[in-house]
């Protein structure tokens, strides 16, 4: 039977924000109370494959069958294994979950290797799902597939080189990855990252991938330079088969994907700027770098069929700023929410809804697009939906409910617009 001794009971929140610890805590993981209450997350003290594939399921059964018994690792500050054994249970107010308190107890007598709870093969390809944002991916791949199906709508099929819109997609994943991992990685060494503990997990905040040990910076930034790489190589593939003006698309992504977080030009803290290299990269012009890259000419149109993508993507931002409010602030990350609070910027999510539909609606009316894209007006409960959530629940975590609507939201706009111009072609 294995002795235990030390002693460690920590409360949490249903979104894992530590509110209590015990003085058994300080001593077993090393942490002081006033570095942990309100400021990190119970996830800090897994290793991070576990929190992924078990700790969902630990929670689960805490709360159906009001407990949960188990022997697992945790981490110390100092980063030291702790083979231990834990109890969860959830806690209650006037009825409703509102937590959970774990009690822990170090195994003195058990090596963390005989306790570790066993990672799948599965999990450990999560992982990397996790650290490149995939699931945010659909943010380049919808306004490329716009830009192939706007390019069949418009363009004889014998100017169109499909082989050359696979690559393009290819290269546009690739730099998405990139600047999304070089995000997280300036993100935490500005500091940005370790003192934001209100974000709504996964949808803001970043990918945490630093935080719950699944990298370190220096893989992080390996990781985003070789994507970089990988991209600009298809890149000058693509200038040679179509025209050297894809360099210049291809550039201009770059830019936006490096500097949009990196110092010094820290695009995302310079009031505005980092939407509108959001909105420019995600919309325009990777609607307009397809076109361009599969019949090696464009003209004005090749970029305003991208506009209204563009601001639902810049939505998705708008939106995840909100929960990161307090953080980006202190962190001297001076974007549009955090400059004009987030009462007034709650008008700026209806206010660029309104132009992604309108825009749409005006341009089919006008001949640009078929009325058919007005298919994409189906999806109107789903924005009035969303908005009135933002303008109730604007300071309140129920927001978050708006985080995944508009998600879906950009989704299915890009979709529909997309097989609208396809089939309509």
């Amino acid at each position: 039977m294995a002795r235990t001794e030390l002693k460690s009971v920590i409360t949490c929140d249903m979104e894992g924000r530590i509110e209590t610890i015990s003085k058994g805590s300080e001593r077993i993981f090393g942490y002081r109370e006033d570095e942990l209450v309100g400021k990190k997350r119970v996830s800090i003290f897994s290793p991070g494959e576990t929190v992924l594939e078990h700790v969902p399921t630990w929670l689960k059964t805490a709360s159906e069958e009001g407990e949960f018994n188990t022997e697992t690792v945790f981490v110390k500050k100092d980063g030291t294994p702790i083979p231990a054994k834990i109890r969860i249970t959830p806690t209650f107010r006037d009825g409703v979950q509102i937590g959970y308190c774990g009690i822990t107890e170090v195994l003195e007598d058990k090596a963390p290797q005989e306790v570790a709870p066993k990672i799948s093969f599965l999990t450990k390809v999560f992982t990397w799902l996790v650290i490149t944002r995939a699931p945010f991916l659909t943010a380049v791949i919808l306004p490329i597939l716009i830009g192939g199906a706007w390019t069949a709508y418009r363009s004889p099929a014998e100017s169109v080189s499909w082989q050359n819109f696979w690559l393009a997609l290819v290269a546009g994943i690739a730099l998405h990855v990139s600047a999304n991992v070089f995000n997280d990685y300036f993100d935490w060494t500005s500091g940005t990252d370790q003192i934001n503990n209100d974000y709504f997990l996964p949808y803001s905040g970043g990918s945490r991938s630093i935080e719950l040990g699944l990298a370190d910076e220096k893989l992080l930034r390996r990781f985003a330079t070789v994507s970089l790489l990988l991209s600009g190589v298809i890149g000058v593939y693509l200038a040679f088969a179509s025209g050297f003006g894809v360099l210049l698309f291809g550039l201009a992504g770059a830019f936006m994907a490096y500097f949009y977080t990196a110092p010094p030009l820290r695009l995302a803290a310079r009031k505005g700027l980092g939407e509108l290299s959001i909105g420019l990269s995600f919309g325009p012009l990777a609607t307009a770098g397809t076109v361009y890259a599969v019949t090696g000419s464009i003209d004005l149109s090749s970029f305003l069929v991208g506009l209204p993508i563009g601001f639902l993507t810049v939505l998705i931002l708008w939106i995840n700023q909100f929960p990161d409010e307090q953080a980006d602030k202190q962190a001297g990350k001076i974007n549009l929410v955090v400059l004009l609070g987030k009462q007034k910027a709650r008008w700026g999510y209806v206010l660029m809804l309104g132009l992604a539909f309108g825009l749409l609606a005006y341009w089919a009316f006008n001949g640009l697009l078929p009325l058919l894209t007005m298919l994409t007006f189906l999806l109107i409960p789903m924005a009035v939906y969303s908005s009135r959530i933002v303008l109730r629940d604007y300071a309140k975590r129920s927001l978050v409910r708006a985080n995944v609507a508009t998600i879906r939201l950009h989704a299915f706009f890009g979709l529909i617009m997309a097989g609208t111009l396809f089939f309509g072609s």
